[in-house]
């Protein structure tokens, strides 16, 4: 019992020192349908996330950049009208149910699945340039496209403030699309993600509240589990 008790004390000092998180979070907290306290108006992180990107963007501003988060939180109901809006659009095109949720799936989540409803999880511009129509483009932050100072910046100084990206464009990762603008948090978001694969996530995907439930199948949610929610940057794991 002592060296037991030696031993927990132990693993809580090494935890700390590393900068994880060690807070354990519902099921509603972890799938974006409550139990977490953000901050924010527009934008809602919770508090540590939420300061350590105004330090980043305080940083940024001295050099000319100036982030802007275009997304944050994003409840669980939120990210289901996603779903079920271009669910509906895809099949209204003709495109069968299958290939439709396909095509979701290579940006947006399945409602409970999304980095978003952690509060750890941005999307970011560049606010101080002209805005394109469709900001969140891979060609805005590349080369001479409009928000590629920023990326540059972000490549040399986020992980500083502790923002990763989440889906690089290395080459042979499946799941989502590269997305230059998407960052999180790896101090909180890391053990989120840790106590988030524990979710018996398939037993509330499956509704009839969202569209083309009936072809979330188990196979799909471990297909889906491997690709879409593990195939990340591997710092984020």
């Amino acid at each position: 019992m002592k060296y037991r008790l030696l031993l927990t004390i132990l693993c809580t000092i090494l935890l700390s020192f590393s900068g994880i998180s060690q807070i354990s979070y519902s099921v509603d907290a972890l799938t974006g349908k409550g139990d977490l306290i953000f901050v924010g108006d527009e934008n809602k992180l919770q508090s540590e996330v939420h300061k350590a990107f105004l330090e980043m963007q305080k940083a940024a501003l001295k050099e000319g950049v100036l982030i802007e988060i275009v997304s944050a939180y994003r409840s669980f109901d939120r990210q289901t009208k996603i779903w079920n809006r271009k669910y509906e659009a895809y099949t209204l095109e003709g495109i069968p149910p299958e290939k439709a949720i396909e095509k979701i799936i290579e940006y947006s989540t399945l409602p409970g699945t999304s980095r978003h409803h952690w509060g750890t999880d941005i999307d970011i511009i560049d606010s101080s340039k002209n805005q394109p129509k469709n900001v969140l483009s891979t060609s805005h932050y590349e080369k001479d496209g409009v928000f590629s100072d920023l990326k540059n910046w972000m490549d040399n100084n986020a992980e500083r403030f502790g923002f990763y990206l989440v889906y690089t464009n290395k080459k042979n990762r499946k799941g989502f699309k590269y997305e230059p603008w998407h960052y999180s948090y790896k101090k909180i978001s890391k053990p989120m993600l840790t106590q988030f694969l524990k979710v018996e996530f398939y037993k509330f995907i499956n509704s009839k509240n969202l569209n083309g439930f009936t072809f979330i199948t188990p196979k799909f949610i471990k297909k889906y589990t491997k690709e879409n929610i593990l195939d990340i940057n591997s710092q984020l794991k």
